[in-house]
């Protein structure tokens, strides 16, 4: 027995199907494994946009950012599906990234696309439709790259246009700026209220123990959060008590990828003291249930 194996467990690890040397085979899981939280980049620009986010964090990346780089790394645990994004820093950019990430799903049917927009962009409502139109499934915002704060009124036309419609995907948190702070993500709702939110990593980046004093945040049935750059960076008790103070339910298991890799991100996960039914439901049938739903 290796080490993923022995962290699943009988059951869990039965169910994904692991071979003797750790690698899953995607096509034989009884669970799902979805990464709901992943990032890709044109080739040209591959390698300048993860060093740019490595120098950001003040980390060194795991991977490259290339599409198949992404599935060749979570092929390593049995990955069926991707939630793949990318961010638009500046308004000029949106269009191009919401093509390529379209472009990109198309090539590749496991991928599960987000676009991208920007408070500044001249025509939120169009393009809204024209993310539709490409079979996007959701719109990611990184406030902090994107310079907004999440609850300035110049980003409500995204709101407006997604609510009832789309999913948003934020990135939360981060103790070095004011702008994904995860309260703002709770003005947002009280103004939009049928807008469904996925609040990454655990809901606030850095800030857990704002995220758990919050009132009205976990628990609160419009707000979903994801594992991905956060769980590696607490003790596995806070990291459950989180979980199940949220709701299972609506909890997804991902890697930030490209960085961190998805054997690493899975280790991590495995350590949580969660059932093994409350681990299949993170790694891939929440968010199995969450996109039939959509």
């Amino acid at each position: 027995m290796n080490r993923f194996e022995a962290g699943l467990g009988s059951n869990l690890c039965s169910a994904l199907s692991f071979s003797p040397e750790g690698r899953g085979n995607g096509k034989k899981l009884g669970t799902l494994v979805y990464d709901m939280h992943t990032h890709i980049f044109p080739p040209k620009i591959a390698e300048k946009a993860t060093g740019a986010i490595g120098a950001f964090y003040g980390i060194s990346m795991s991977r490259r950012g290339f599409a198949d780089d992404l599935v060749a790394s979570g092929a390593s645990i049995g990955v069926a599906k991707y939630l793949v994004c990318s961010t638009a820093t500046t308004p000029m950019q949106v269009t191009a990234i919401n093509s390529f990430i379209s472009s990109e799903a198309a090539k590749h049917p496991e991928f599960i696309g987000f676009g991208s927009l920007h408070p500044g962009f001249e025509d939120i409502p169009a393009e809204t439709d024209r993310i539709i139109a490409l079979g996007l499934r959701g719109i990611k915002l990184h406030p902090d790259f994107q310079k907004f704060a999440i609850d300035d009124r110049e980003a409500f036309p995204i709101y407006e246009a997604a609510e009832g419609r789309l999913p948003v995907l934020f990135h939360t948190g981060d103790k070095r700026y004011g702008f994904s702070n995860p309260d703002k993500v709770l003005r947002v709702l009280r103004n939009f209220p049928r807008l469904k939110v996925i609040c990454a990593h655990l809901g606030g980046y850095s800030e857990w123990d704002n995220v758990l004093s919050l009132k009205k945040y976990l628990g609160n049935p419009n707000i979903y959060i994801d594992t991905s750059s956060a769980i590696q960076f607490m003790e596995p008790a806070k990291a459950a008590e989180m979980i199940k103070k949220h709701g299972v339910e609506r909890v997804f298991w991902g890697t930030d990828y490209p960085m961190w890799e998805h054997k690493t991100e899975l280790e991590n996960f495995l350590r949580l003291p969660l059932t093994d039914d409350e681990k299949e439901k993170i790694l891939g049938r929440n968010a199995e249930a969450f996109f039939s739903k959509a």
